[in-house]
This record gives C-alpha cells, structure tokens and sequence, in this order.
C-alpha cells in the first residue's frame, strides 16, 4: 500500500472524528437541544476510543490491518450519509457513538501496518509522516465543516467525506503484509503478550503518553473560555486565529527526526520535550495574549513531537504483536483524553483558571518523571 494513500486514509478518518465539533452550536439550535447536550456527540465518540483499541489489538493481531482499514472506511463512509439523515438527536448520538467503534480499528490498522511494514529510522519517519496527517485531519476536519457551514450546508460536508471515504478504500488493495512470526503472530497464550505491556519502561512510556494527551485536550478544549475570561476575546475569528498554533505544531512535528540526529538518544529527547512542555504550561499563566499565543504554540508543537516520537518507540519496546502494541498505544492517548476534556475543567470551574493551570502543569511534570526514569534504566539500549 503506498504510503501516500495511508496518509489519505488518516487524514479523512480524522475529519470524521473531527467535523461535529465546530458544528455544536448548529446541531443544538437544529435538533433543538441545549449547547452541554450537543457537546457530548465529542463525549460519544472518544469513550469508544478511550476503550476500544487495546480489544481491537487483541481481536485483530491474526488479521490483515489493510483488510481491516478498508471495511471500517466503509463503514464510517456509511455511518457519514447516516449521521446526515438521523430525524432526532438521540439517533444522532447512537451513530457518533458507533462511530466511535469503528474509528480505533481503523486507526490500530493503519499504525499495525506501519508499524509491520517499516523498520528503524524508516519506522520512525514514517509514523511522523502518519501523525502529522491525523494532526492535519484534525485541524482541516474543523475548519472545513465550519467553512461548509457558513458557505453551503453541514450536510454537504458530510457527503464530501462519504465519497472521499469510498473511494480511498476502494483503492486499497489488500496485500500479505511484511510480518515477522515473532511479532504478529501468537503461538504463544495471549496472555504472555498482553503481560508484556506491563513491561516498565512500556508502561511508563504510555502512562507518560496518557499524561501529555491529558493536558493537550484540556487546553485546547477550554481555550476559547480562557481567551474570553482572560483576554476578552468573544470574535471567532480572532479565536480561530490562536487555533492556528495548531497547525504551526504540526508542522514544527516534522523536524522531529532531524533533530533526533542531534539527540540521538529517545529518552533524552523526550525528556527534554516534555520539560518544554511543562514550562510553556507553567507560562500561559501569565496575562499577555502575545506571550500566551507563542507559549501556546511551543505547548501544541511539544505535544506533537512527544507524540510522534513515542509511537514508533513504544513498536521498538514492546515484544506483543504491533496491533496489541499500537492498540494499547491508543487506548492510553485517548484515556488521557477524555479525562482531560472534563477533569480539568471541574477544577477551573470551581477554583480558577490558576488551579487549572497548575493541575496541567502537575500531570506533565508527571509525564517528564516517568520518561527520565526510562532513561535512567536503559540509557544505554534505545539509541538511534
């Protein structure tokens, strides 16, 4: 499967995950619902996704992840047309919830397949390439149903994404993948596999992934309350604008490999990411809205080369099979996730946006402890 094709999957798998959430207000004032109600068609869709991937890893470690990848694009394909045509909003969470079922299969195929299919630095560059294509669908997913929103209908957009769903799995050709027996297959009891990933610096690394997504989703999700507690700012566009820090952190997120030339060593890489991010954190506690937006750049672009620097590692640490590996993976990020979009805002709710702060900034200095204790135990077997 070219790789180029992989990424095209990605990036419309993520529009899926995506789309609903600049389109709250829409869907509350059409289905006739209050704007909390609407916010959990998010809530729906990442519980599945908090659970589902290390099953899936486990159900589909003896199955081609292409075969998988196609039918679940299929299926969101399907579930898109659905989600346009549902008469009331309960039937409109039942889909978002299903979509949340199929989304981790498809996104545990396709790290399995890259994960099989590459070796080494190309493991590495590859994965990157996959992350930067699911950050790029997460942004353009929100800005484009937004844009359709306000140029043409929500709904189109959604046609949009079926069509595009269709005719990238049908391009997909299914194809023995590279496998090693020692990697994929289970000769074994499952269950030595799945004791594995209690392996420490493996658990530690996810433990540590779970801790940098928690505080990602809690800034992103209350930022446009801080700006306006904050900063006064209620203009979208303006909003919006800050929102393109996002984008910049992708972009910063390919240099990742180049500077792994430099830093040769993962855990010292990730190390010294994770201090930065913790300190763009500590930052964004101070009251100037310049300050904030180059703070709150450094903080996405932080994430992203955390992110794209532990998948292919936890693939080089773990001996189970990539798809119990990287479902594992995905059920860890997506955990810390859905905890993040909620904990912390109870906390700032109740005690402030400085409490808010300092519990985000609690969690990743969490998150720099255990990637150090993983450097001191191995410096000298994870370089390169």
């Amino acid at each position: 499967m070219p790789l180029m094709l992989l990424l095209s999957c990605s990036l419309f798998t993520f529009f899926v995950l995506y789309a609903p959430q600049p389109l709250l207000m829409v869907l509350a004032t059409q289905y006739q619902v209050s704007p909390a109600s609407s916010g959990s068609l998010m809530s729906a869709t990442m519980l599945p996704l908090a659970i589902a991937p290390i099953c899936y890893g486990i159900l589909f470690a003896r199955f081609n992840p292409l075969r998988i990848l196609k039918y679940a694009m299929f299926l969101l394909a399907f579930t898109c047309i659905v989600f346009v045509h549902v008469p009331n909003f309960e039937l409109l969470l039942a889909t978002r919830f299903i979509q949340g079922l199929i989304l981790p299969a498809a996104l545990t195929a396709m790290t399995t397949y890259i994960g099989l299919q590459y070796q080494g630095l190309n493991l590495h560059r590859n994965m990157t390439r996959y992350i930067a294509s699911s950050i790029m669908g997460g942004y353009l997913g929100r800005v484009l149903a937004a844009n359709f929103a306000a140029f043409f209908t929500w709904q189109s957009f959604y046609y949009l994404i079926a069509v595009m769903l269709v005719i990238l799995a049908s391009a997909i050709n299914i194809q023995p993948s590279k496998q090693s027996s020692a990697k994929q297959t289970l000769p074994r009891p499952l269950k030595d596999y799945i004791s594995s990933l209690k392996e420490k610096q493996l658990l530690r690394l996810y433990c540590a992934v779970f801790c940098m997504f928690f505080c990602f989703s809690a800034l992103l999700n209350y930022l446009p309350l801080i700006l306006q507690q904050n900063f006064n700012i209620t203009d979208s566009k303006i909003i919006g604008w800050i929102y393109t820090s996002y984008l910049i952190g992708a972009i910063l997120s390919l240099s990742t490999a180049c500077l792994n030339r430099f830093i040769n060593n993962r855990w010292v890489f990730l190390s010294l990411v994770f201090a930065a991010y913790a300190i763009s954190i500590a930052l964004l506690s101070i009251a100037n809205l310049s300050l904030f937006v180059v703070m709150f750049t450094l903080f996405c672009a932080c994430m992203f080369m955390i992110h794209s620097t532990a998948a292919p590692l936890v693939n080089q640490l773990s001996k189970a099979p990539t798809s119990i590996t990287n479902g594992a993976y995905v059920s860890f990020y997506y955990s810390g996730g859905a905890l993040g979009a909620y904990l912390p805002g109870l906390i700032m709710q109740n005690h402030g946006y400085s409490a808010f702060i300092i519990s985000l900034l609690l969690v990743s200095l969490v998150g720099l402890v255990l990637v150090a204790k993983n450097y001191k135990h191995g410096m000298s077997t994870m370089r390169g």
